[in-house]
């Protein structure tokens, strides 16, 4: 639906993902829904960058920005460390906001963001493309239909490979701190976030406070700080189980997905593209969902408060819960030979953890974490 006159939009962090918002931009003001009224970035425009307005007001401090220009609505793409700040920043000056995930790498910096967000009236949408489509309200219905039986609970499964480039490419790649704030740059609360977001979101316990425990097991491969490879498992309060299992150092990367698991078949949303399996005694029944835009409904929204948001701040609060858990575990249980091998060279090279590429497989289908599945790697880990 067309505004006669286009939202105002400001962009923190226009560089890596934030750079696909710029593209989104230029075409939501070729359909005037949307035009960019700025940009907020340390850094000046790249080739990435192709199609952004001439002119673009552009600057490195995100109040002085909105003290020049008005915005109704400010997407925050910046550094994890950053989004807590910037959103805070964002809705002080009256501007709705479209947040990345993780929505804040602290869960007192989201009760903070959560009650500001209330008090002023803003929204909040967080940029958890997988809720963009009817296939999570789909599964939900099967279960609750009985279409796989009882339900065992809900397993999500993440194997993708990252080179060295990958965790070169900032300052803040692959940290748990950067200057003494908090980062949490591992995997399951970046790269593969959307895994445990769209299980939690599934299972129907997605909020605040509706977690009973989180049991993490973490690892590293890689010479970093954060955990590239991990197995998660929360305990809801209404007594359901929620396993993630996921790794950047797997031998060939896989598309993620969710399983829900019930005593007569099971659903596996594939949720980077919609695409939901329904498996039972008659066999597999299969329907793919298309996406809403998350930022073309937070404009939506704007104008009209009837549409609802897609992914509320407050529906990211059960993730920031399982994020305050990893963030505040130990560190991550070093992978050493013989269980890890190096592959290729240069910003190339990657560790390959031996046998993780099934253990996640097996971990979402039976709901057992690693240590439980006595890999030799994870042997020693306490929770």
């Amino acid at each position: 639906m067309r505004r006669s006159t286009p939202a105002r939009v400001v962009l923190a962090g226009a560089h890596g993902y934030g750079a696909t918002y710029v593209r989104r931009l230029v075409r939501l003001a070729g359909d005037e829904v949307a035009r960019l009224a700025g940009v907020c970035d340390p850094r000046p425009p790249s080739p990435d960058h192709d199609g952004l307005p001439p002119g673009t007001p552009w600057a490195d401090d995100l109040g002085d920005l909105l003290g020049r220009v008005d915005a109704d609505v400010v997407v925050v793409a910046a550094p994890i460390h950053r989004h807590h700040d910037l959103a805070e920043t964002a809705l002080r000056a009256g501007a709705h906001v479209l947040l990345e995930k993780p929505p804040t790498p602290t869960l007192a910096g989201f009760d903070a963001l959560s009650d500001l967000s209330s008090r002023l009236g803003r929204a909040c949408q967080v940029g958890f493309q997988s809720f963009g489509t009817d296939a999570i309200e789909h599964v939900r219905r099967l279960v609750a239909d009985g279409a796989i039986g009882d339900v065992r609970g809900v397993g999500a499964a993440g194997a993708w490979v990252r080179t060295r480039a990958y965790w070169s490419r900032s300052a803040w790649a692959g940290r748990r701190e950067l200057d003494g704030r908090p980062v949490v740059d591992g995997v399951v609360t970046n790269p593969l976030a959307h895994a445990l977001a769209t299980a939690l979101r599934i299972e129907g316990s997605d909020r605040r406070g509706q977690l009973a425990s989180v049991h993490t097991e973490l690892f590293r491969a890689n010479d970093i700080e954060a955990d590239d490879t991990s197995c998660v498992r929360v305990t809801t309060i209404g007594g359901g189980t929620v396993l993630a299992a996921l790794t950047l150092c797997a031998r060939e990367q896989r598309e993620p997905y969710v399983v829900v698991t019930g005593s007569r078949g099971r659903a596996v949303l594939w949720y980077k593209t919609g695409r939901v399996d329904v498996t039972g005694p008659a066999g597999t029944v299969t329907r793919t969902f298309p996406f809403i835009d998350l930022l073309e409904n937070l404009l939506d929204h704007r104008r009209d408060p009837a549409v609802r948001l897609i992914s509320p701040l407050e529906r990211s609060g059960a993730f920031t819960e399982v994020l305050e858990a990893i963030r505040t575990a130990p560190p991550p249980t070093p992978i050493a030979s013989p269980h890890r091998v190096v592959l290729g060279t240069g910003p190339d090279r990657r560790p390959v953890v031996t046998g993780v590429d099934d253990a996640v497989e097996r971990a979402a289908a039976t709901l057992t974490t690693f240590r439980e599945q006595e890999l030799p790697w994870a042997a020693t880990v306490m929770s």
